[in-house]
């Protein structure tokens, strides 16, 4: 079994080395089949360890094999192994299956770039970073994964490096994730001191044994340091902002790495910590509270945002603050469920974007659309399922798990939640059937040179935002109340209700109570409640947003400007750090360090002006020195007599 799993992390390796190495004198239809065959034969690999995983009893859904002896110093040691549980096979279904799909469409979408080889080399790394993550079987091998998607974000995000706007998007989201990143790294230095430890197994063991009480301190500042890196990795607030700037690398990207796959790293981890997270409730909370604000906070922005590919981004932070708000009430199969269906029709409703884009020659405000669903009906078909999907109506996979994280929130946290994730879900509805109608119906508003070139996406485009359209039409009958194929399956990880059962002072395990159906049915109709709002705004009445905006002139420019936040950390950090940088420049590097090294050399140049006095070149006065040192020695002698 682990042999095979080696495999998965092989191949896209494999891939990464021939295109990166050789790809430049390589065909693009070469470099092509290299890319999509090496991730292609990962995903075989990866369906064949899901079997076996499912051919066997749940208590024993356990691989890991340690490969070989990576560091040791003194008591700390690590070493680099393979874990695969019912957790990491469904991520490396995830990674490869939609990667998988997102490689092919990238050659029909990247088919005229000239850094065609490149692109798939980084695209290639990032698959095999992101799989390392998932089947590291120990904190520092994640990290090690954690850094590397975080590397290849860069890449990719920047991979139009001579357009500034790019260049500078991949800086920002650079940055912004060390801030994050340097909470987890001191978090699995924590968590060693405390465990003497960095194996999962080892660390999750001895934490669920009762060693600890619920509530320690130590646990709980653990937990934080590492939610503070996942706030980072998936664009939670206040380290949110690197996401919609990131847009601005190839849509593809998006799709893979912004919605499917780099960004529900942050939410895998804390899923992987259940044991650490279920023993401390402060940062349970925190956690929650920190998913509830963000997932509304990001659905108002997306609201009012014109740029197509925009609004999806902050629809991937909104979802993102879903699965962390189901995590944080420990509902953990509900956020993992949520993750993957979130795969599913965003990675649909991103490529869908990028066809849109593709067939407009490049634009991508919403305003300058229209009427493209006569043009473009297979686009349409599908972005129409991933719109239906994600706005949560059955029996898409949205609904199901949606509607599970909604109900949890009630059932396992407070109403506080409840409202925060229903009126999130109206947003969501909302702004996604906008974006429908503004960019598929109505008049067209492309300009006439536009509209010559006007046409349907490639084979290459078009057969994978199909496949995501079935995916995200009947992937939620996993999570189907009654039948829950994801509870069961995941319980060796979370417990048959989705928590860990741990022993310890007060620990236990909650159980789901509530009406689910009924609370279908509501979610149902808050969701067809947005999209009603949505069809008479924007199909009905078309003049009435412009009225509105007017109106509510103060809040529409709040939303439009995404209440600032840019700004405010502009000016507190960006331009703070500046000043500090530029001061200590010129007080402390120039004058005081370059000033005591030039004073020095300054002091050496005198001293060298006055002895070169005495180097004449004349023989005589070299006699005469010599005559006077010799008088001089004499006298010396004389007096010491």
């Amino acid at each position: 079994m682990l042999n095979l799993v080696a495999l998965i992390l092989l191949f896209p390796l494999i891939g990464t080395a021939i295109n990166g190495l050789v790809g430049k004198r390589l065909k693009k239809e070469t470099v092509g089949y290299i890319a999509c065959g090496a991730i292609g034969l990962s995903f075989l690999v990866s369906i064949l360890v899901f079997c076996g995983l499912l051919l066997l009893p749940p208590h024993e859904r356990l691989f890991e094999k340690e490969l070989f002896s990576w560091i040791e110093s003194g008591s700390f040691k690590a070493e680099a192994g393979l874990q695969v549980d019912p957790l990491s096979g469904i991520m490396i279904l995830i990674v490869t299956g939609v990667g998988f799909l997102i490689h092919i469409y990238s050659i029909g979408y990247m088919h005229e770039d000239k850094g065609y080889h490149r692109y798939f080399c980084y695209l290639n790394l990032f698959t095999f970073s992101m799989l390392l993550l998932v089947l590291g079987n120990n904190f520092l091998l994640m990290f090690i994964g954690w850094e590397a998607v975080g590397l290849c974000s860069y890449l990719l995000i920047g991979f139009w490096y001579n357009k500034k706007s790019a260049s500078n998007a991949a800086k920002k989201a650079f940055i912004v994730n060390r801030v994050g990143d340097f909470g987890f790294i001191l978090g699995i230095m924590l968590i060693f001191l405390t465990f003497r430890s960095i194996d999962f197994t080892e660390v999750f063991h001895v934490a669920s044994q009762g060693t600890f009480a619920i509530g320690s301190f130590v646990l709980t500042i653990i937990t934080l340091l590492l939610f503070m890196g996942a706030t980072g990795k998936s664009a939670q607030i206040p380290l949110y902002t690197w996401l919609p700037d990131a847009m601005e690398g190839p849509t593809p990207v998006s799709a893979l790495i912004h919605a499917a796959t780099m960004v529900t790293a942050g939410v895998y981890m804390i899923a992987r910590c259940n044991i650490l997270y279920m023993l401390s409730p402060f940062t349970m909370t925190i956690v929650a509270s920190i998913g509830a604000v963000t997932a509304l906070f990001a659905a108002s922005v997306g609201l009012v945002q014109n740029d197509i590919k925009r609004v999806l981004a902050y629809s991937t932070i909104s979802q993102l603050g879903y699965m962390f708000l189901a995590c944080g009430v420990g509902a953990f199969t509900a956020g993992i469920f949520h993750l993957m269906t979130h795969a599913f029709f965003k990675a649909l409703l991103f490529l869908g974007s990028g066809s849109v884009i593709h067939a407009m020659s490049g634009e991508q405000d919403m305003r300058k659309m229209g009427g493209l669903r006569h043009h473009i009906p297979i686009t349409y078909k599908t972005f129409l399922i991933g719109t239906i999907a994600i706005a949560g109506i059955p029996p898409f996979a949205g609904f199901f798990s949606k509607d599970e994280i909604v109900l949890e929130s009630l059932a396992r946290g407070n109403f506080f939640y409840w409202s925060i994730a229903s009126v999130t879900s109206l947003f969501t509805a909302f702004y996604m059937f906008r974006l429908l109608f503004i960019t598929f119906h109505g008049k067209s508003r492309a300009g006439h040179h536009v509209m010559e070139h006007l046409h349907e996406s490639p084979k290459s485009m078009t057969f994978p935002l199909m496949v995501l359209a079935g995916l995200s039409s009947l992937g939620g009958f996993l999570g189907i109340p009654g039948a829950n194929i994801m509870s069961h399956f995941l319980a060796p990880v979370f417990g048959e209700q989705g928590h860990t059962e741990i022993s310890g002072p007060g620990a236990g395990v909650h159980h789901s109570e509530g009406h689910p159906y009924l609370m279908m049915i509501i979610s149902t109709a808050i969701a067809i409640l947005g999209i009603f709002i949505a069809y008479h705004v924007y199909v009905k009445r078309p003049e009435l947003p412009k009225r509105l905006a007017e109106r509510f002139r103060f809040i529409y420019k709040l939303l439009l400007n995404k209440y600032y936040v840019d700004e405010v950390y502009d000016i507190l950090f960006v331009k703070s750090l500046k000043k500090i940088s530029v001061m200590l420049w010129k007080r402390v590097d120039a004058q005081i360090i370059d000033g005591s090294v030039n004073g020095v050399a300054r002091l050496i140049g005198r001293f060298g002006d006055i002895l070169r006095f005495l180097q004449t070149g004349y023989v005589r006065n070299y006699a005469f020195y010599i005559v006077l040192g010799c008088i001089f020695v004499i006298v010396l002698t004389a007096l010491g007599k």
